[in-house]
């Protein structure tokens, strides 16, 4: 008895080009790929764009008194960088950078006990802490140090600080009080560049017969400049836009830009001053685009070291 080898059945030939099978077959149309960002210009722009019109638009304009006419001036503008307006937008500048300076140099040290810690564990609550301190904020900030260093504080007074000159409604008392989550973020910030620091250099460093300040100076801060400079902006940013905590805690005691603008929309000081209030946010919004002038050449020329 023999057996028949079975015959496999012979693969089905492609269609011919322009064969009527082929011209069936749907076509894949390939759209541009700037189109897949569309949405997200979108949503800038109703977002960032609109408002910033906005302000800009009602940062040159004044409404006359009599007719209600409205028409464009820049007596907004002189008047914003002027009297309390500008002792108001220096005060919050200079409360912005020292509070950024002191978180960014407490920070760095705090992320590289972090990263340098065997402990896993102490990590992650850290890392976990620090994500939720750097949301803590607003009227609940400001209450916790009221009851804490204020006049009537508990730290207040046991320690007695009042006898030694301590005031938590003054410039230093802000300065503590933004510390509180300025620090957390600048940790979030700055722990990630610290893990991209490789073991090798450092050895390297100590082969070569370079100290720890050595290394530090010549090898670890100008890889590191890059993440501390945008930390830095960061944190300058947080301090300068915030409001909540500085209303809540000392009013009108320490002249901030942020105040005035609320006082001036309000009409707690005079009336009718609302496009003063624009011209006051167009004046954080040219300090902040300063600031990001001055940090991007240098996180370029910082960058090469990441080459």
């Amino acid at each position: 008895m023999t057996t028949v080898p079975a015959v496999s059945p012979a693969p089905s030939a492609a269609p011919a080009a322009g064969s009527p099978a082929e011209a069936a077959a749907p076509r894949r149309r390939r759209f541009p790929a700037w189109l897949a960002v569309v949405p997200l210009l979108a949503f800038t722009a109703l977002s960032f764009g609109v408002p910033a019109l906005a302000m800009l638009n009602g940062a040159f304009t004044a409404k006359d008194p009599s007719g209600g006419a409205s028409h464009y001036t820049t007596a907004n503008m002189t008047a914003s960088l002027g009297g309390a307006y500008l002792t108001a937008l220096t005060g919050s500048v200079k409360l912005s950078a020292v509070s950024a300076v002191i978180a960014a140099v407490l920070g760095l040290l705090l992320g590289q006990a972090v990263v340098t810690s065997r402990h896993q564990t102490l990590r992650e609550a850290v890392l976990t802490a620090s994500g939720v301190l750097a949301n803590f904020g607003g009227v609940p900030l400001a209450f916790a140090f009221v009851a804490t260093l204020g006049n009537a504080g508990v730290l207040t007074t046991h320690l007695h600080l009042a006898d030694h000159g301590w005031s938590l409604y003054s410039f230093w008392g802000l300065v503590i009080t933004y510390l509180y989550f300025l620090i957390p973020l600048m940790v979030l910030t700055v722990v990630p560049a610290l893990d991209g620091l490789r073991a090798q250099w450092r050895e390297a460093a100590q082969n070569n017969g370079a100290t720890t300040f050595q290394y530090w100076r010549h090898v670890a801060l100008p890889v590191l400049t890059p993440s501390l400079l945008g930390g830095f902006v960061l944190l300058f940013g947080s301090a300068f836009a915030a409001y909540a905590t500085a209303a809540a805690m000392v009013g009108s005691s320490v002249p901030l830009v942020t105040l005035q603008i609320a006082d001036a929309i309000s009409g707690n000081v005079l009336i009718g001053q609302e496009n003063v209030a624009l011209a006051l946010s167009l004046d954080m919004v040219l300090v902040a685009g300063l600031v990001m002038a001055v940090y991007l050449p240098l996180q370029r020329r910082s960058a090469r070291w990441l080459d």
